[in-house]
């Protein structure tokens, strides 16, 4: 795909692959047809420059986080802005569907990871126990944990159900930027400053 010079950050995939949404500079949101290569619409969050963005697994919605912790779910089929969530103080780095498309967990500058009630928009839990910014987070493909990394070097396994922290792992030596469960969510990768990889098994 070659669509000119383009104002992006970060990309994503629809869910059937015929779709990349891009978040900007200027906070908006770009849909472009991966077959045509040419920008369908643009969604306007009518706020700042986006740094993360994320489509339901089930292809109904768009979720882009942006510098000022601002985040907006857009409805994919109309276009239209559902809910601005304001629950985060600072820059959101990350943010995840749960695989049933009914939860967003959402990963800020702020040191917090929330939970959001995605057709409702409430704020369904706000987890602490990252000592600096949280940069990263995924969900496992069958939906009981989820993951979270940090510029507290470390990479920490979440209870989808009780909310709480499982697991913490302490092996890279800089801030860990990416955090991801492979496709049938019994290992987790994690990537940092440190320039290391780790592949982790999941505990059960």
């Amino acid at each position: 795909m070659d669509a000119g010079p383009v104002d992006a950050w970060t990309v994503a995939f629809s869910p059937d692959s015929k779709y990349i949404a891009t978040g900007s500079h200027l906070g908006k949101v770009n849909i472009f047809g991966v077959e045509s290569g040419k920008k369908e619409c643009s969604l306007d969050t009518r706020g700042k420059f986006i740094l993360s963005i994320a489509y339901s697994p089930d292809g109904k919605y768009l979720a882009s986080g942006a510098i000022d912790g601002i985040i907006n779910i857009f409805d994919i089929a109309t276009g239209k802005l559902l809910h601005t969530l304001e629950g985060h103080a600072m820059p959101i780095r990350s943010l995840t569907f749960s695989p049933d498309s009914q939860l967003l967990v959402t990963a800020s500058d702020d040191g917090y990871i929330k939970i959001y009630d995605v057709q409702h928009a409430n704020l369904a839990g706000t987890l602490s126990g990252h000592a600096s910014w949280v940069l990263s987070v995924a969900f496992s493909p069958d939906d009981t944990h989820f993951v979270s990394s940090s510029s507290d070097k470390s990479v920490k396994v979440w209870d989808a159900s009780s909310r709480a922290c499982v697991n913490t792992f302490f092996d890279h030596q800089d801030q860990v930027w990416s955090v991801k469960y492979n496709s049938t969510g019994s290992k987790i990768i994690s990537a940092g400053d440190d320039r290391s990889i780790h592949i982790y098994d999941c505990p059960m």
